[in-house]
């Protein structure tokens, strides 16, 4: 099949997969059968993360799922708060099982996120991520019969990658007016320089964070499996939850 015909379709739009069912209450029998509890082999650790780590077996550590809750908690009550003052919080989460959870929660609970791939200067260059945005909305102004009648096969085979391609990557902060107050990520190894422009901008980071990673770095870590679906899925649920409580309390008006 030619790369023309491949992109002769707009892009379908990033729509989240309905959702598991939801766990109302935080339960940690419900943790453990997410398998929040299983960090990465002993041997890839990082030992700062000691004080979050039960034991070991087989190899691989076992994280303290007190902890985990505690971290939840703490996150909650943080996230709730920020909400509830109208600020913005960016949900980050680009790996394979980070993306649909990371997209389907910030979504519910109204917020921007990253769930493809994180722009370099996306904070620390975000007027510049702003002139594409707007460069966005241009090339979505173009409908297919402006494409075909204007445009040679090339051209429109050309336009339509360059929607495509910023749509995946921008759609998610396009309604980022300003600076979040808060940044909720998953893994925050695999997202360093999200992690590295949030520090620039003295943005709280509040952080799914396994065992090979470094705890200092996240102002609000929560200890758990950030490898699981699962495991992503129940613990970004709580915290876009505490999210719209928070909204609700002050009341901004949201739509489920």
């Amino acid at each position: 099949m030619s790369t023309d015909t491949v992109m002769e379709t707009a892009p379908a739009p990033e729509v989240a997969q309905p959702a598991p069912e939801r766990k109302k209450t935080l339960n940690i029998q419900d943790l453990i059968e997410a398998g929040v509890h299983f960090g990465h082999r002993a041997a890839h650790w990082n030992p700062k993360m000691r004080p979050y780590v039960y034991g070991r077996r087989k190899l691989i550590h076992i994280i303290d799922v007190r902890e985990t809750v505690k971290g939840i908690l703490r996150a909650k009550k943080y996230l709730k708060q920020v909400a509830a003052q109208g600020s913005l919080i960016l949900f980050v989460g680009t790996k394979r099982q980070a993306s649909e959870p990371i997209l389907r929660e910030a979504e519910r609970c109204g917020m921007p996120y990253v769930s493809t791939r994180w722009l370099g200067g996306t904070l620390t260059n975000y007027y510049t991520i702003r002139n594409r945005l707007k460069r966005l909305e241009e090339l979505e102004a173009i409908t297919d019969e402006e494409l075909h009648s204007q445009y040679s096969k090339k051209m429109q085979s050309q336009v339509k990658r360059e929607r495509n391609k910023m749509f995946r990557n921008l759609n998610g902060i396009r309604h980022m007016n300003r600076f979040p107050e808060c940044m909720v990520i998953v893994d925050p190894k695999k997202e360093k320089n999200a992690v590295r422009e949030a520090h620039k901008h003295g943005i709280v980071t509040v952080a799914l964070i396994d065992t090979d990673s470094d705890p200092d770095e996240i102002d609000l870590p929560i200890p758990g499996n950030d490898d699981s679906i699962r495991s992503i899925e129940l613990i970004m649920s709580f915290l876009a939850d505490a999210v719209i409580e928070g909204k609700k309390e002050a009341g901004i008006e949201h739509k489920e």
